[in-house]
């Protein structure tokens, strides 16, 4: 196999991890989906785990950031085809801010 053939090779291997085509999984994404894949739900729990168990408030929080992150692109990210507004970034703004919030709380002003 040659230089050319191996980049197309390659190339095509990695189309579905485009900032598009990743835009659009996650637009188009249930939650049935996302959990009916067995793969996300045992790394899910294994984090879940290791963090109540080692009693991590930094792998804790990070999963709850990330769920939360997670949420607000779901539900309030445009439709395919509609503008970016000042209306539909609001739900952004303040879900961003809810987000950064309950983190900051819990990792820099409540103490054990």
């Amino acid at each position: 196999m040659d230089k050319k053939q191996l980049i197309e090779k390659t190339t095509e291997t990695l189309r579905p991890f485009e900032t598009n085509n990743l835009i659009d999984t996650v637009q188009h994404l249930t939650v049935n989906q996302v959990f009916s894949n067995p793969f996300v739900l045992i790394i899910i729990i294994v984090i879940f785990f290791f963090g109540v168990i080692k009693r991590s408030k930094t792998v804790l929080l990070s999963l709850f950031a990330l769920f939360c992150i997670a949420v607000i692109i779901r539900y309030a990210m445009p439709a395919p085809g509609d503008d970016l507004s000042f209306k539909s970034l609001m739900p952004f703004i303040g879900g961003g801010l809810l987000v950064g919030g309950v983190v900051i709380y819990f990792s820099l002003i409540k103490s054990d």
